[in-house]
């Protein structure tokens, strides 16, 4: 628990004073949610947003290959709060039950008129499973959004999966980009679990080569799968090659544009990790750091 403790906080501390950190919790013309499913709603995620201004939310939500699933649109008026919960029909539609993917909101002047405004939003959500009595921060990753209509032939009632170029609240991979992705495992099937979300606007669907570090500064290199082209959800434990001692740490990966299937960037990249450990009583959230 002590080791868990301070390797939390060194993670943590990696974050501060980095140029082009995450931001959230800020006010724009959209926001990302950037890891968002349902089975039921006693295993749901929920989305609150704020509004700074009259206007159309539209919404779009796709699947880990970034292929448009559903979208919609509600109306909202200065200051007001607008609760949502995904499992919800009259939101979410039928048989998304199960599917795993991402959502992006954007503002509108209203949901008959989807031209830009100066009106903005400020999102949070998270993650309720009510069997084990958890709820789990979900990163919204403030924009401004970079959406490209005029490239794709699109709208923003019909956005596709190449819509959306950048996101200025994720990382930006230019040139070489460091990621820290934190676990904390046991190595057996319950207990204490890690699973790590890898979100980009790029096609992240390859095997990545990186440094796995335990907590006593001990390096193994190792290839972890990203199977997705968008949104990734894996478990650290099922890493080939982890040494069996290594339960606590982090994993570094130096990313480019080319492990995006690009050739130059920028890259809107975003990672965070979700820790279960029974020790806690309760699931906990980690931003990965970057720099």
């Amino acid at each position: 628990m002590k080791k868990f403790a301070m390797a939390a906080v060194a993670a943590a501390a990696m974050t501060v004073g980095v140029a082009n950190a995450y931001t959230v919790g800020g006010f724009s013309n959209g926001v990302v949610i950037p890891n968002v499913i349902h089975n039921g709603t006693a295993d749901t995620t929920a989305i609150g947003v704020i509004a700074n201004g009259a206007a159309g939310v539209y919404w779009t939500f796709f699947d880990q290959n970034s292929q448009h699933i559903t979208d919609g649109c509600f109306p909202v008026t200065d200051k007001m709060f607008k609760g949502l919960v995904w499992a919800d029909p009259a939101f979410s539609g039928t048989n998304t039950a199960g599917v795993r993917g991402y959502m992006v909101l954007t503002t509108g002047v209203s949901c008959s008129n989807p031209a830009p405004t100066t009106s903005t939003i400020a999102a949070n959500a998270f993650h309720v499973t009510a069997a084990s009595s958890d709820v789990a921060y979900v990163p919204v990753i403030d924009g401004p959004l970079t959406l490209d209509y005029a490239g794709t032939g699109t709208t923003v009632t019909t956005m596709n999966e190449n819509t959306l170029t950048g996101v200025a609240g994720a990382a930006q991979v230019s040139t070489s980009t460091t990621f820290n992705m934190r676990y904390f495992i046991d190595g057996a099937t319950g207990g204490t679990d890690t699973r790590i979300a890898v979100w980009s606007v790029g096609d992240q669907k390859r095997t990545h080569t990186v440094d796995m570090y335990d907590n006593a500064q001990n390096r193994k290199s190792v290839n972890f799968t990203l199977a997705n082209t968008e949104l990734d959800w894996f478990d650290p434990e099922t890493i080939v090659g982890r040494p069996a001692t290594f339960l606590d740490g982090f994993i570094e990966w130096n990313a480019t544009p080319a492990s995006f299937g690009r050739t130059a960037g920028p890259v809107s990249v975003f990672t965070y990790s979700v820790i279960s450990a029974p020790a806690f009583g309760a699931v906990q959230t980690i931003l990965g750091a970057h720099r």
